[in-house]
């Protein structure tokens, strides 16, 4: 089982070891269908944080690929991927329950039987409860960008924790990850380069994939003008 802790970078790079914790938990206020779903849905959609590899089969029903997206927010986009590719089987990871909440009514009104949820943290759970070499994708849509230098940190997609999505990456997968902050997105692609196993087919920012929708966070942002910027690398051949 791969450890997030056997790759801490040079000291040079890295001068103290840390675990990344990239996100505040907020309480936030939660609708009453989402307070419903909440409590209604998880217990048959949602699975308890355990240090022990989740049986993918036992879980899912179904022996297919897996995508595992960390952070999926209110969820809209994530359940409309899952119900349009009813071949895959997805995992989301989320800390916010009124974002859970959201999802779960989203699943239920959708009737999309392909999509589990783990409410915890995402280097914790990849650590202990994912198989290596049993991911076939990672989405990572619009993290925190932890705009403030001192905060930078925190940002997700730096090594080790890329080193540990690389490893958890079955033979043809992918990380695929949508930021609109430049600084983060140039970030990104020096970190996910950096790290042993991946490529960038696309050499640079990659062209937006179609098959994608847009998150409601996103919607705000282009309605602002903000510029999108899409990182896909791939396990080497």
């Amino acid at each position: 089982m791969f450890s997030y802790k056997q790759y801490t970078l040079p000291m040079e790079e890295n001068p103290k070891s840390y675990r990344i914790k990239s996100y505040v938990r907020r309480s936030g206020r939660m609708s009453t269908a989402q307070i419903r779903s909440y409590e209604t849905l998880l217990p048959r959609y949602g699975i308890p944080y355990q240090p022990a590899p989740i049986d993918y089969q036992a879980l899912f029903g179904t022996v297919q690929p897996l995508i595992i997206e960390i952070g999926f927010g209110m969820g809209m986009a994530t359940a409309q991927i899952a119900q349009d590719h009813p071949h895959l089987n997805y995992l989301g990871i989320e800390v916010h329950r009124p974002g859970i909440g959201r999802l779960l009514w989203e699943m239920e009104m959708r009737h999309v039987e392909n999509l589990r949820i783990i409410e915890g943290d995402a280097v914790e759970v990849l650590e202990t409860m994912i198989p290596d070499r049993s991911v076939q994708g990672f989405h990572v849509f619009f993290p925190d960008p932890w705009p403030k230098k001192r905060h930078h940190k925190r940002r997700l997609m730096t090594r080790p924790f890329t080193m540990l999505l690389a490893h958890k990456l079955t033979k043809g997968g992918y990380i695929y990850m949508v930021t609109d902050w430049l600084d983060y997105g140039d970030l990104a692609l020096e970190e996910l380069t950096a790290t042993p196993g991946l490529v960038n087919p696309y050499g640079g920012f990659a062209q937006s994939q179609p098959w994608r929708p847009k998150t409601a966070f996103e919607k705000k942002g282009l309605d602002k003008a903000h510029e999108v910027y899409e990182i896909i690398f791939e396990v080497k051949k």
